[in-house]
């Protein structure tokens, strides 16, 4: 069930593009993007000239949106149109001129040169035209030709890069199958960048910050900030202030304190030394007179 949803949706953008390549084929339609939104169904068309495309007063897409709800079933669709900057570097825009050059009966020779020298000269990095089919006239047999000019990636998946597009002419002769494949020139390989470039690019953002940064600093710290360091200094200096204050105060109350006990500590020691003075003399005395006690007593 759900592959076959799947599957419904794709053959619905298949009939779309190709009702749209329909009637807008002088506008140049290349593409289109579905946008799915709650309320709307966006519709993106890629077109080379928006003019024919949006008609007067818009005429042309009210018709356009009344019968994509009508056929396609598609609620509340809103039909935006999209300018292509540069047709020559798209690659759907230069089959679609190409094809109607050689619908017209113009010579594939001259078509080729001429497109290929306007992608180039449009700035593409590289180009790569294929023919085949009645090439040479009603007796000539079909061929394939190829012409090319400048870079090309045909393998790997950096070939997911290159635009490519392809379709068929019709003229008198026979069938004509057309393929194109174009680099633009803001495309950028992996294997193609130089070591050098990369180091460039990586040192860039550096500098870019550091220039950044220096302002910052430099504008950052503007009138309200100063103030605010002025503030802080101011506080810190205060309270500096306050505590020298109270160490001065502590020492003037412990100065007189100090001064007493060194007065106590002064005369203690003179007493001292006065007291051990006199008690020496008492026991020299003493032992004195025990000895002549005791001479006495012999001499009896």
């Amino acid at each position: 069930m759900i592959e076959r949803y799947f599957i419904e949706q794709g053959m619905r953008k298949i009939r779309l593009e190709e009702y749209f390549k329909a009637e807008l084929d002088r506008a140049g339609f290349t593409g289109m993007k579905i946008q799915k939104t709650p309320l709307v169904t966006k519709i993106i068309l890629r077109v080379a000239k928006p003019g024919l495309a949006i008609g007067k007063k818009g005429k042309t897409i009210r018709t356009l949106t009344e019968e994509i709800a009508e056929k396609f079933g598609i609620e509340n669709p809103q039909v935006e149109i999209q300018q292509i900057d540069k047709p020559e570097l798209d690659a759907q825009a230069m089959v679609d001129r190409i094809i109607a050059l050689l619908a017209r009966g113009y010579s594939w020779r001259s078509v080729a040169y001429r497109s290929i020298e306007d992608i180039m000269n449009a700035g593409a990095q590289g180009v790569e035209l294929m023919f085949k089919g009645k090439l040479a006239g009603k007796s000539g047999r079909k061929r394939k030709e190829r012409l090319a000019k400048g870079y090309m990636k045909k393998a790997g998946a950096q070939s997911n890069l290159v635009d490519y597009a392809h379709g068929a002419a019709y003229p008198k002769v026979g069938a004509i199958g057309v393929k194109l494949r174009i680099i633009r020139p803001d495309v950028v390989f992996p294997d193609k960048r130089r070591i050098e470039d990369i180091i460039e690019e990586s040192k860039k953002p550096k500098q870019e910050e550091k220039t950044e940064e220096k302002p910052a600093e430099i504008e950052e710290p503007g009138e309200e900030e100063k103030e605010e360091k002025t503030e802080e200094k101011v506080a810190v200096e205060a309270v500096k202030e306050e505590k020298a204050e109270k160490e001065e105060k502590a020492e003037e109350k412990e100065k007189p304190k100090k001064k007493e006990e060194e007065k106590k500590e002064k005369p203690g020691k003179k007493e001292e030394g006065k007291g051990e003075k006199p008690k020496e003399k008492r026991e020299e005395k003493k032992a004195g007179k025990e000895k002549k006690e005791k001479a006495e007593k012999k001499k009896e």
